[in-house]
């Protein structure tokens, strides 16, 4: 579980580096019960993007950490121009609730 924090913020972090210089940054954790939240924000880019190397699986490879665990890692830009990331990992032996917009395992 912290592993996975740790990698989440990581990427996020990388991702700010190569698509926001200049950018806020606000790094949330959360410990409801058990479970364990990381949500990290970032602004608008102030600056150009960097042109660097890139083999695009980043937040693929973290999903996929997230789905292992049980969890759920969900992405997207906010309404200011800035990028959003949240991971949800649910205590071990459990697993996180779909959201609205999520299949349900065995839904036909």
């Amino acid at each position: 579980m912290e592993r996975a924090a740790h990698r989440t913020v990581q990427e996020a972090l990388t991702n700010v580096r190569k698509h926001a210089p200049g950018s806020t940054v606000v790094v949330e954790f959360r410990r409801p019960g058990p479970a364990l939240e990381v949500t990290v924000t970032y602004t608008k880019a102030r600056q150009p993007a960097l042109a660097l190397p890139s083999a695009r699986h980043g937040l693929i490879g973290l999903r996929e950490r997230a789905e292992h665990l049980g969890g759920t890692l969900s992405d997207g830009p906010t309404p200011d121009g800035g990028y959003r990331l949240h991971l949800q990992i649910p205590p071990r032996g459990t697993r996180a609730l779909p959201t609205a917009d999520a299949p349900r395992h065995g839904a036909q």
